[in-house]
C-alpha cells in the first residue's frame, strides 16, 4: 500500500530547482530501467510463450512513456499554468495506456487458457522479476518524497507505477513457481489475468485525473 503524502510550506525557489533536479534523475533511472526491462521481458516472453511476461515487458513500455512525459513536466516545472496543464495530460495519457494494456493481457490471457497453450521455463524472467520486487518499491518513495515536496500529483501517480510494477512481478514470480514447481500450466495466463483488473482500475483513475488524489499534493 503507498503511503499518503502531504505538503504545505512554499519552497524557495532553489529549493525547488534542486527537487526538480532529483526528480529528473529519478525519471532518468526509471527510463534506463525500464528499457532494459522491456527488453528482457519481451524477448523472454516471446521464448518462453509467456503471457504473463509479454504483459510485463508491455507494462515496463508504459513506464517509460510515463517517466518521459513526467520528464517534459519536470522542465516547465516553473510556469505554474502549463504545470497544472503537463499533469493533467500526462495521467489522461498514461491511463489510456493502461487500459490498452489491460485489454491486450486478458485477450491473450483468455486465449492461452483456452488453447491450453503452455508456457516455458524462463530463467531470465525469473530473474528479472526477482530484482524489480526489489527495486520498484524502493524508487516508488523516492518519487513520493519528491511528489510531496513539489506538491505535484503527477509526479505522484507516476510513482504508483513503480508500486505496480512491483506487485506485477510478485503476481509473476507466483505464476512461474507454480508453473515450475506443480506443473500448472494454467498459472502462467491466470498470474496475467489477475493483473488486468488492477491495471484497468489504474487506468480509470488516470482518465480521471485521480492518480495522486491520495498524496495530498497541491499543484
Amino acid at each position: 500500500m503507498a503511503e499518503a503524502v502531504s505538503y504545505s510550506r512554499p519552497l524557495a525557489d532553489a529549493q525547488r530547482e534542486a527537487l526538480v533536479a532529483r526528480g529528473r534523475r529519478l525519471e532518468y533511472f526509471t527510463i534506463s530501467w525500464n528499457v532494459l526491462e522491456a527488453a528482457v521481458a519481451l524477448m523472454a516472453g516471446l521464448a518462453a510463450g509467456s503471457i504473463a511476461l509479454l504483459g510485463f515487458g508491455f507494462d515496463s513500455l508504459i513506464e517509460t512513456t510515463s517517466a518521459l512525459v513526467l520528464l517534459w513536466r519536470l522542465r516547465v516545472d516553473q510556469a505554474s499554468e502549463r504545470r497544472a496543464a503537463a499533469e493533467g495530460r500526462s495521467q489522461r495519457l498514461v491511463g489510456a495506456c493502461f487500459l490498452l494494456l489491460a485489454a491486450y493481457i486478458l485477450y491473450e490471457s483468455v486465449e492461452a487458457l483456452w488453447l491450453h497453450e503452455v508456457a516455458q521455463r524462463s530463467v531470465p524472467g525469473v530473474l528479472l522479476a526477482a530484482a524489480s520486487v526489489l527495486v520498484m518499491p524502493r524508487l516508488a518513495r523516492a518519487k513520493r518524497r519528491v511528489a510531496a515536496e513539489l506538491g505535484s500529483r503527477a509526479l505522484h501517480s507516476d510513482s504508483r507505477q513503480a508500486d505496480f510494477c512491483a506487485y506485477l512481478s510478485a503476481i509473476l514470480l507466483a505464476g512461474l513457481a507454480l508453473q515450475w514447481a506443480l506443473g500448472w500450466w494454467w498459472a502462467d495466463p491466470v498470474a496475467a489475468l489477475l493483473m488486468a483488473p488492477i491495471i484497468a482500475q489504474e487506468g480509470v483513475q488516470g482518465l480521471r485525473g485521480r492518480g495522486g488524489d491520495e498524496c495530498g499534493c497541491h499543484s
